[in-house]
């Protein structure tokens, strides 16, 4: 990674340049790009042997946008919640956890109890721990519904793909590749149960359609009539994703 810049812009949340933004090269990259996650973390993203005065350039340049993306951020921001969270909405499949601390000394582990009861046994003060061991349950869990969730909605539609892949991404809610691979966001599991099944008739009609062509819509609109609806949900589904899943406490 490049050493930090004076990025000379309104960071948020903090206005900590550590913090609130990254350099990070890539050797795929072959342009300059630039992420504001919902967060309001400012990922610029370079290819390698990238200059710091290129880089400095290219995010004056980007200056309005940015500002632009971190003011939305700022006014969808999540409210922050006690850590570790006393409960889990997965309202997406209709289950609510309790999280009950179980304490102990050994590495943090998540596991299921009794029904809607979820242990985190070790030590809970170390944070690092309890989200690591909270997020390997969520990707437990998102494997376990999501992947039978697709295949009901693939037969119900008569569509065919070749696999499922379950992914925690920061900007993307699902993909569909050429090859038939569907990845879907784990963090699907926090949204409502409406707007899950409107993505997954997003991303299967993509087998069919590569774009956003107006054939594409007409056949998600007889799979999903109230899909516009449910497509501006969506965008704004991120507020309903807890702080812990990508690492805020």
């Amino acid at each position: 990674m490049l050493d930090a810049l004076p990025p000379q812009l309104p960071l948020w949340p903090d206005d900590n340049p550590a913090q609130g933004w990254a350099v990070r090269e890539s050797r795929r990259a072959r342009r300059l790009a630039i992420r504001v996650f919902h967060t309001g973390r400012v990922e610029v993203v370079v290819p390698r042997r990238t200059s710091r005065r290129a880089v400095a350039q290219f995010l004056d340049g980007h200056r309005a946008w940015i500002e632009s993306k971190l003011s939305h951020a700022r006014r969808h921001a999540v409210v922050p919640e006690p850590f570790p969270p006393s409960r889990i909405e997965l309202s997406a499949c209709g289950q609510s956890w309790r999280v009950h601390l179980a304490g102990g000394s050994a590495p943090v582990r998540a596991r299921a109890i009794a029904p809607g009861i979820l242990a985190l046994a070790g030590d809970s003060s170390d944070a690092r721990q309890v989200r690591r061991a909270l997020r390997d349950w969520l990707a437990r869990e998102a494997r376990a519904l999501l992947g039978p969730a697709l295949a009901d909605c693939a037969r119900d539609m008569g569509v065919e793909y070749r696999r499922v892949a379950i992914r925690r991404q920061r900007t993307r809610w699902g993909s569909c590749s050429t090859r038939g691979t569907i990845s879907l966001n784990g963090c699907l599991l926090f949204q409502t149960p409406q707007v899950m099944r409107y993505l997954l008739v997003h991303e299967l009609v993509h087998t069919r359609h590569m774009n956003h062509s107006r054939s594409f819509w007409a056949e998600v609109a007889r799979h999903c009539s109230e899909h516009a609806r449910l497509d501006a949900e969506l965008l704004d589904g991120w507020r309903r994703v807890p702080s812990w899943v990508f690492g805020e406490t």
